[in-house]
């Protein structure tokens, strides 16, 4: 069995860090969605019970009424600022996962062109090899004819 050399095996330890860094930002991304979407419901349903507050309040209602839509209101204020901000770190995971990430894959595509330089090296080295190889055998073959 052939022994790994030292490249591969840094090439394969940095295949698996880049598929664990694409697995986190995929994570951060879904979950930065799922933020949005929240967001976005928590948006839709203070302007719905803001309509609902509106139509209530130009049929006419009591100050209670008004104190306890109003009251309402601001709760779903606070909580559609909370989440705008819940948004804004998701966002911020994102761009440090993503930039986790193109380290990860700088660095496997850096090992993977040092890998074909040396394959590369390699080969040429046996051309040349095979190239006087071939030169001796003619030189060879021509001495002996002569």
């Amino acid at each position: 069995m052939a022994t790994k050399s030292p490249i591969t095996t840094l090439i394969e330890i940095a295949e698996t860090d880049t598929d664990e860094a694409a697995k986190k930002l995929g994570k951060t991304i879904r979950y930065h969605e799922e933020t949005i979407a929240k967001l976005n419901l928590l948006v839709q349903y203070r302007d719905d019970y803001d309509l609902k507050f509106r139509e209530a309040a130009s049929k006419g209602i009591t100050a209670s009424q008004y104190g306890n839509f109003m009251s309402f209101l601001e709760k779903l204020d606070a909580a559609v600022d909370g989440q705008k901000l819940v948004v804004a770190e998701a966002l911020r995971r994102v761009d440090v996962a993503k930039k986790e990430w193109q380290v990860c894959e700088k660095k496997r595509l850096s090992y993977n062109t040092l890998d074909n330089r040396i394959k590369q090296e390699i080969q040429n080295k046996e051309l040349k090899r095979d190239q006087k190889q071939t030169d001796d055998f003619a030189a060879r073959a021509y001495f002996y004819k002569s």
